[in-house]
C-alpha cells in the first residue's frame, strides 16, 4: 500500500512538473515606438517570468505552488499591459 502510494506520488510530481515546463511566457505584443514605456514594462515582466522559471528549475520545482501562482500573474500583469495600450492606441 505504501508503495502505490509513493509511486503516484511520484508520477504526479513528474506530471507537474511536466506541466510547469510547458508553460509559455507572456507575449511582448505591445509596440516600443508607439508605447516605449509599455513596451518596457512588458518586457521587464517577461524577464520576471523567466527568473522565476529558473527558480523553479533550480528548485526542482517544489515551491508549493507559489512560483506558479506568481507566473500566473505576471501574464495577467502582461496582459492589462497590452490593454493599456490598446486603450491608449482608442482614444
Amino acid at each position: 500500500m505504501t508503495n502505490r502510494i509513493i509511486a503516484t506520488l511520484v508520477g504526479a510530481t513528474l506530471v507537474s512538473a511536466t506541466v510547469l515546463a510547458q508553460q509559455k511566457p507572456p507575449a511582448r505584443n505591445i509596440s516600443p515606438k508607439r508605447h516605449p514605456n509599455l513596451a518596457a514594462a512588458q518586457r521587464l515582466v517577461d524577464q520576471a517570468f523567466n527568473r522565476i522559471t529558473m527558480a523553479q528549475k533550480a528548485n526542482e520545482w517544489d515551491l508549493q505552488g507559489h512560483a506558479e501562482k506568481a507566473k500566473n500573474l505576471i501574464d495577467q500583469a502582461s496582459a492589462e499591459l497590452k490593454m493599456a495600450a490598446q486603450a491608449s492606441n482608442a482614444r
